[in-house]
């Protein structure tokens, strides 16, 4: 087995908790950090059988027995490695590939990707504190990061010339392409982070495999993340989970924030168990493995209609990971604030504060639920009912599932004939935008043209698209599909401002004084259709 390519197996691993491998065959019950029942491998009418969720092993105390998903597959259904590995995948849901033995030379790439990372990140630490780097160091300073927190989580800055490009200059150009931190143009290799203050991004084991940058001059994309590469896979990184491991399972819970500075503030400040996505995109992968290490937590979002969505979303991904042991809560940072400020203007108490008072799921969800459709009409309500089924229908635990229908049809015959907009809360998450066929197009555009995804990030996210889909073929070249996404842009423009124009028409016509706001309003209309015209044009 150790001949085999490790990375399908690490992935197994990964997505797929030994607590509901094992619980498939054999029941068990948590009893302080662990799962116990009676062993499947010898008779006993007494559990001496251990699962561990956050190492992913399972021990008898017993007979011995000792091993992980793979092994206990393969010794409960008395079948081989492959087999077993074919009906891991098949529990997952991803693809079996041909297995083969990891190659010489797929070790020693392996070796120096690891190494010119290293390398890199040592330059970017080095920049941060000589005069080219003044800017960026006075920046994260005021951004109330230490010195300390600096070199703990080996902050840099990468100048504005192609630092990285000449100090690799003898390397074979593919070994430096392959880490995604320079490129390939027409006068040469250049590198792809530039003036940039840089947050390395390390992986389970301590290791940087990328980096996150974040401009300094107010230019957009605020953040811009390594490319895809053969050790780093976005979709599947968790920001500071490397440091926050231990935090989680002292503290029972992970808490997830939308932005590299807010974890690593609230890592500092009394938090140790935040990490974030990277990007704005949180997936089934990231839940999968924050799953792994503890099913309790809390999506500590900005309370601006960004992050409503992002709770949203995040909201309609965990469904499929709940059990009857999980506590998923949500929390929202109000008055145009994010957890960086309150930590900085409020202090700890008030985070605190806010992360104590989160809104279970199940109401959060029943929130949505009653923002989105007007359940006080009969049509209203069977949409809404709709909804809610949908949603609850991705438990997987069937037990659990049955609750929450239960507490629904309870809330629903109470409530809704009777309901009330509620004061407290601040709900206000908008149904997808666009239909099938755009949310296909736009799933291929967003896998296939990440850099695309990172530009265009802010307004994919207003559509409120789940991204998770599986990615169709097509045949869209990047240029295309920027103007794709461009238009659809434009085209949404439109929208909002001819309904503005209806609108500003019924106060005109009763009389108020509104032929300015109708003039601005015509003549943005007139712009956007010039530069819609063109676009489709070129």
């Amino acid at each position: 087995m150790a001949g085999y390519d490790r990375n399908f197996t690490d992935e197994l691993r990964t997505r797929l908790s030994i607590v509901d491998v094992v619980g498939r065959r054999v029941p068990l019950v948590k009893k302080g950090q662990n799962y116990w029942g009676c062993c499947p491998f010898h008779n006993e009418k007494t559990p001496s059988f251990s699962v561990n969720e956050e190492k992913g092993f399972y021990h008898c105390f017993g007979c011995g027995e000792h091993g992980d998903i793979i092994s206990f597959t393969m010794k409960s259904n008395n079948i081989g490695f492959v087999e077993a590995i074919k009906e891991l995948a098949n529990q997952a849901g991803i693809k079996m590939p041909e297995y083969k033995p990891k190659s010489a030379e797929q070790v020693a790439r392996e070796e120096n990707y690891f190494q010119i990372v290293e390398q890199a990140t040592q330059i970017y630490q080095k920049k941060l504190f000589e005069p080219e780097g003044q800017e960026a160091l006075n920046y994260i300073h005021k951004r109330g990061f230490s010195d300390e927190m600096i070199k703990k989580y080996r902050l840099g800055y990468a100048p504005k010339n192609n630092l990285i490009a000449n100090k690799f200059a003898t390397l074979k150009q593919d070994k430096l392409l392959s880490t995604g931190l320079c490129r390939r143009g027409d006068y040469g290799m250049y590198d792809f982070f530039r003036d940039k203050l840089m947050f390395p991004i390390f992986n389970a084991h301590g290791q940087v495999v990328a980096f996150s940058g974040r401009s300094l001059d107010g230019s957009e994309p605020k953040y811009i993340n390594t490319a895809d590469t053969e050790l780093f896979h976005k979709r599947k990184t968790i920001f500071g989970l490397n440091f926050a491991r231990d935090a989680i399972h002292r503290a029972n819970r992970s808490i997830v924030v939308e932005g590299q500075i807010d974890a690593i503030q609230m890592q500092s400040n009394g938090f140790p168990e935040t990490v974030a996505p990277l990007g704005t995109a949180l997936t089934e992968d990231h839940i999968a493995i924050l799953c792994k290490s503890n099913r309790n937590i809390i999506f500590c979002f900005d309370g601006d209609n960004a992050g409503q969505k992002a709770a949203a979303r995040a909201c309609d991904i965990v469904m499929p990971f709940l059990r009857d042991n999980s506590d998923v809560r949500f929390a929202f940072v109000t008055g145009g604030k994010d957890p960086d400020e309150i930590l900085k203007t409020s202090g700890v108490d008030a985070m605190r504060k806010i992360i104590d008072e989160s809104t279970p799921l199940v109401d959060f969800l029943w929130e949505i639920t009653n923002k989105n459709f007007l359940v006080s009409t009969p049509g209203g309500r069977t949409q809404a009912e709709k909804f809610l089924k949908q949603k609850t229908d991705k438990i997987s635990d069937v037990a659990l599932r049955a609750e929450y229908e239960q507490e629904y049809n309870s809330r629903k015959f109470n409530s809704w004939h009777k309901w009330k907009k509620s004061t407290q809360k601040n709900i206000n998450i908008e149904l997808p935008e666009v239909d099938s066929i755009t949310q296909k197009t736009l799933i291929f555009i967003t896998d296939k043209y990440p850099e695309l995804a990172e530009r265009y990030a802010e307004f994919l996210a207003s559509l409120n698209i789940n991204f998770d889909g599986s990615v169709p073929e097509m045949n869209i070249n990047a240029t295309d599909a920027e103007k794709y996404i461009v238009s659809l842009k434009l085209q949404k423009y439109l929208e909002k401002l001819n309904t503005e124009k209806k609108e500003i028409m019924a106060k005109l016509l009763a009389g108020e004084d509104v032929e300015e706001k109708m003039n601005f309003i015509n003549s943005e209309i007139n712009r956007a259709k010039e530069k819609l015209d063109t676009l489709i044009s070129m």
